[in-house]
């Protein structure tokens, strides 16, 4: 079984600012445990559910935008000991990693000498977390260097789609898989410049036809219009399994199924 914990469902400048949402995230574990886009306040929302940051294997980002990426050298800290033992992967993005224009970087020389493993991902660029086999996939945002992520896990294939503009590269790279986490930012006829609206998340998953969808990263403006609106909007208009993410969820992820774990009700935060 594979679980995905969403140790935060916000995003954009302003739910980020005002934690409408916690920004924290995702997490995956499947015999090794990797961190998705740890943003503020990624390491405490994870001691809020009883998650070991000291446990984590692989630390993913996306891009170099603050809500993806803040609590990141923390979290490498907390992976490699304290920095005491040489382990453990950090992948992202050419921004993340190197700096990429007006973009980065976003970890410092000290912090990247901590892993064992340090990579920059550009689209199908590949990294190995046994088991869990993680590819770059193509992301259209205002960092240009931005990707999105492809992993295949023990029981199946998780896609995460990461803020970017519905563009046929990024349709292409997601086909195929059997959970989809897509980072929709703004709600139904606000679409903006770079980022994924109601709309364009709805196309998104009617063309690759996933078993499940699941949305999250909302801007303040899909948490005042209700994410589960938008969530039933998609499903639907797709007839696709979609899931508005909530703060604290996990996901068990089974080859015959994807649920919603009841976990939530007893580790969620008050």
């Amino acid at each position: 079984m594979v679980r995905i914990t969403f140790l935060g469902t916000g995003g954009g400048r302003f739910a980020t600012i005002y934690q409408a949402r916690a920004t924290g995230g995702f997490y995956v574990e499947d015999g090794r445990n990797v961190h998705v886009d740890p943003g503020p306040g990624a390491l405490v929302r994870m001691r809020s559910v009883g998650l070991d940051p000291m446990a984590t294997h692989a630390i993913l980002i996306s891009h170099c935008h603050p809500d993806h990426y803040l609590d990141a050298e923390v979290l490498i800290e907390a992976m490699t000991e304290g920095g005491t033992r040489k382990q453990g992967i950090l992948a992202g993005s050419r921004s993340v990693i190197e700096g990429d224009g007006e973009f980065g970087p976003a970890i410092s020389k000290y912090h990247l000498s901590k892993p064992k493993t340090v990579k920059v991902m550009t689209p199908s660029s590949k990294v190995s977390i046994k088991p869990v086999d993680v590819t770059a996939t193509w992301s259209a945002h205002s960092d240009t260097s931005s990707i999105g992520f492809r992993m295949i896990t023990s029981a199946g294939t998780i896609s995460y789609v990461s803020d970017t503009q519905l563009v046929e590269p990024v349709i292409k790279a997601h086909r195929k898989c059997r959970l989809m986490i897509a980072c929709v930012t703004r709600p139904l006829g606000q679409r903006i410049p770079h980022h994924l609206s109601t709309e364009d998340a709805g196309y998104l998953i009617d063309k690759i036809k996933p078993e499940m969808a699941v949305i999250t990263h909302f801007g303040m403006r899909v948490v005042q219009e209700n994410p589960e609106t938008q969530a039933k909007w998609i499903e639907d208009k797709t007839g696709i399994r979609t899931v508005a993410a909530r703060d604290f969820m996990m996901l068990d992820m089974r080859k015959d199924e994807i649920a919603v774990s009841d976990r939530i009700l007893n580790n969620a935060p008050p």
